[in-house]
Formats: C-alpha cells, sequence, structure tokens
C-alpha cells in the first residue's frame, strides 16, 4: 500500500499551486547527517553529480565541503534515485539539508512513489523528519514529510485546498 494517493494529493504535486520546485528539507543536521546522505547515494548506487560552481568534481567527503571557506562557491549535489527523478541539494549549510524536486517530473502515483520513497529512504537513514513545503514557503507549514514516529510518509495540512 502506497504513503499517499495520488487522488488525495495531487494538489501538493501541482507546479502551478506549489511551484515547480518546492523545498524539501532535513532540519536540525550537522555535518555527520550530511555524511550519512552522501554515503546513502552511494550505496544506493543513485547516479548523481557533485561540482563546485561550474565545476564537476568526485564527491568529496561531507567534512572536506563544510570546511571550505564561506565566500567559495556553492556546492551543489544532483541525485536521480530513478531515472527522470532529479533531486538538487546546495551545501550551504551543515545545520540544514535541504533540496529542490521537480514536481512536472513528479506526476501520477509513480511521482508520488517516487517522491515518498526517497523521503523514507532520507529519513531513515537520518532518522528525522524530511519535510516539503512549496517553493518559496515558510518552513513553518510543510505540506507532507516523512515522520520517523510512523515510518511512513504523511500528509502535514490539508491537500484538498483550492
Amino acid at each position: 500500500m502506497p504513503d499517499l494517493l495520488w487522488d488525495e494529493v495531487k494538489n501538493f504535486f501541482n507546479p502551478d499551486l506549489m511551484g515547480a520546485l518546492p523545498d524539501v528539507f532535513v532540519p536540525d543536521t550537522s555535518v555527520a547527517d550530511w555524511q550519512t546522505l552522501f554515503d546513502l547515494v552511494q550505496a544506493r548506487n543513485w547516479k548523481w553529480q557533485y561540482c563546485e560552481g561550474s565545476t564537476e568534481l568526485p564527491l568529496p567527503s561531507a567534512a572536506v565541503v563544510f570546511a571550505r571557506p564561506a565566500d567559495a562557491e556553492v556546492a551543489e549535489l544532483r541525485i536521480w534515485p530513478k531515472p527522470g527523478v532529479l533531486a538538487i541539494y546546495r551545501m550551504m549549510s551543515a545545520d540544514e539539508i535541504d533540496f529542490d524536486v521537480d514536481l512536472r517530473e513528479l506526476q501520477g502515483q509513480p511521482g508520488v512513489d517516487a517522491l515518498c520513497s526517497l523521503l523514507a529512504e532520507i529519513g531513515r537513514e537520518l532518522g528525522k523528519p524530511v519535510k516539503m513545503t512549496p517553493e518559496g514557503g515558510s518552513q513553518a507549514y510543510p505540506v507532507l514529510g516523512f515522520e520517523p514516529a510512523l515510518d511512513r510518509v504523511v500528509t502535514l495540512a490539508d491537500p484538498s485546498f483550492d
């Protein structure tokens, strides 16, 4: 049984309502949590690309990424947990893992399942909640997320808004 059903959450996957790139985040993280994410990406054999600015590089340790000077170019990790599904992580702070997904890639029940799978894998590995808000929205008002105590992705807001 899927965590969420398309017919019940399709508004949360509507780019016109949520923005094409909603914000997904794991609050209260550390360099060790980022390293756990890097290890997860490699253990699952997800396709990935790491760049600093426009330069593609091998994936360093999280400690190396966050030891770079404050004025260094932005470090970005792109992962494809499934073909056609991209998550973009920008390593701005060790205190929060945040990333974007493209809702245009996540349509129908297969898209819902792909997002739920990604959020659950990250949340389980970290033992932390993973939440999604509308693009540019306040983190105080997530619409859905992985809840570790329930071991599943749940809605955190009313999906029936118009």
